[in-house]
């Protein structure tokens, strides 16, 4: 599929800020902490979505609120980006879009899947493992380096969201679909780092929307009720808009943007904090117990993030320091 995508026809040029070719764009403009904290502020939005989503899915199907998610997203998108979007008119800018929107509604709707017959904990935790799966997809796509340093952080950072969401280790159907569910993540962050470091970053998250809204309306119309018109109060129109503004329109730019700009399992990486957080907003919102495995959790995290970042360089620079002192001796 890489292939196919990069012999579509050529590309309108992009604007200098919006596409560096042969580096990580935006590294003359920002510094790579720039991107890197907009991909954790993302996680931590999205992480918060999940307390809000809980009792606004009592009120709504799953698949219609996705579609309004998206649909919205995509009207504000060409709202805002409407002459990028027809400049940008092309085959390989629609494909690619509409590639990450299928991958992004089929992992929604095996997660969705999954979740009617596993916990919510395993749930979570199995979506999360998309973030060893990113290097992998990433290698296979874009010849992106596999590290030792990169696959430990990953490993690290599974087993910390398993100590904060799992409470059993048994697997069940619904546990397969959640992690097919994870693989479709995997290579929808997979392809937006590739081809967001080409195209216009807009113009695809504007596809993207696109493709996910239509998904998600043929899915509704199909497996769910319609909701009567009192069902739409005011607050759950207000947590809607919230919901398509905030956590789809805004957020998934910042995820497209983020990730066009630093490598694709550093990535996955922030992005996997969206599990953890949303229970330490259960933490702090919803009264939920903070216990010592939520707390190890959280360490383990924390110290998978340092290790990709750093690499523990600087527990080995005083060694090598000694070293050298005692050589000069």
């Amino acid at each position: 599929m890489p292939e196919l995508l990069d012999n579509l026809g050529g590309d309108t040029p992009v604007a200098p800020e919006d596409r560096a070719p042969g580096a990580l764009r935006g590294a003359g403009a920002r510094s790579p902490f720039f991107w890197k904290l907009m991909l954790v502020a993302m996680a931590l939005m999205w992480g918060y979505s999940f307390f809000i989503m809980k009792d606004t899915l009592d009120s709504i199907p799953t698949f219609m609120l996705l579609a309004c998610r998206f649909l919205i997203a995509a009207a504000v998108m060409f709202a805002l980006f409407a002459k990028r979007i027809v400049a940008h008119l092309n085959a390989r800018n629609i494909v690619v879009g509409c590639a990450m929107g299928i991958f992004l509604g089929l992992a929604y709707a095996f997660q969705t899947l999954g979740l009617a017959d596993t916990t919510a904990g395993k749930n979570a935790f199995l979506t999360g493992t998309y973030c060893i799966l990113v290097p992998f997809v990433s290698f296979i796509m874009a010849r992106e380096p596999l590290t030792r340093f990169n696959l430990g952080a990953a490993v690290l950072c599974v087993a910390g969201i398993a100590l904060v969401a799992l409470d059993s280790f048994s697997m069940q159907r619904g546990d397969l679909l959640t992690l097919i569910g994870a693989v479709f993540f995997a290579l929808q962050i997979a392809t937006a780092a590739k081809y967001g470091r080409e195209l216009d970053v807009n113009v695809i998250t504007f596809w993207m929307f696109l493709t996910v809204g239509l998904m998600d309306t043929v899915a509704s119309l199909a497996t769910e009720p319609p909701i009567t018109a009192i069902a739409w109060s005011p607050s759950l129109v207000g947590t809607i808009l919230f919901l398509a503004l905030c956590c789809t329109c805004l957020g998934m730019l910042m995820q497209n943007l983020g990730l066009a700009h630093v490598p694709s399992s550093t990535g996955s990486l922030l992005l996997s904090l969206e599990s953890p957080s949303g229970v330490l907003f259960s933490v702090i919102f919803a009264g939920e117990q903070l216990t010592v495995r939520l707390v190890a959790g959280f360490a383990l995290i924390f110290t998978s993030i340092v290790l990709s970042e750093t690499h523990f360089s600087f527990l080995l620079k005083p060694n090598a320091a000694r070293r050298r002192r005692s050589a000069a001796k």
